[in-house]
């Protein structure tokens, strides 16, 4: 008997630390913290969005500089013209876009563990109210390749979750409409995608 003490104190000591380390993970997770693992996977999906949302940017580029230089001036109809005129090429040159082509499905579990933790976390409530602050949209259907259309609002994204996602573009801003996120091009007022139901 005395031969598999030792043996019963090691299988109790790791049980013990085993334990501990499950009590400490659920800890965080309830304080709105990711794990390693998790952490590993949201940087992944995220160079995969950063790479394709930079590729984005790059087109866009592209496409802007075979237009027209717009002048100063105060004519609101020129202005729009041009936003539509690159929205035009944009969406040609994108015909076959859909969602879920910069919004990967990695992209998209990095997104919803960055969003779940921010709102478990000491900002959530802040956030919560940051986004209940914007207007009730009633049923409403966007679509990737689009104008975003023309008087419907959209929600601030809470500073603490911009902090938290990916640094964007110049080009390309997020927005919080109802609960999707929206990639938006601010320069062509076009969707660029979207992850639908993704706000808590």
């Amino acid at each position: 008997m005395r031969t598999n003490q030792p043996i019963g104190r090691r299988m109790k000591s790791a049980l013990l630390i085993a334990l501990l380390a499950g009590g400490e993970a659920l800890t965080a997770r309830g304080r709105g913290q990711v794990s390693a693992p998790e952490q590993s996977e949201s940087a992944s999906g995220y160079k995969e969005f950063l790479d394709r949302v930079n590729a984005y940017a790059s087109l866009q580029k592209s496409i802007e500089s075979t237009l027209p230089v717009l002048k100063p001036t105060d004519l609101p109809e020129m202005i729009t013209g041009r936003q539509q005129a690159l929205a035009r090429k944009i969406r040609e040159a994108r015909s076959n876009a859909k969602r879920g082509d910069i919004f990967t499905e990695s992209a998209t579990k990095a997104f919803r563990r960055t969003i779940r933790a921010e709102f478990r976390g000491p900002h959530g409530k802040g956030a919560r109210t940051t986004i209940r602050q914007g207007e009730p949209l009633n049923k409403i259907h966007l679509h990737v390749n689009q104008p975003y259309p023309e008087g419907v609002p959209f929600t601030t994204v809470p500073p603490s979750l911009l902090l938290a996602f990916p640094k964007l573009p110049d080009q390309v801003t997020y927005r919080i409409v109802g609960r999707d996120l929206i990639l938006l091009d601010v320069q062509a007022n076009l969707i660029v995608d979207r992850i639908p139901e993704i706000i808590p």
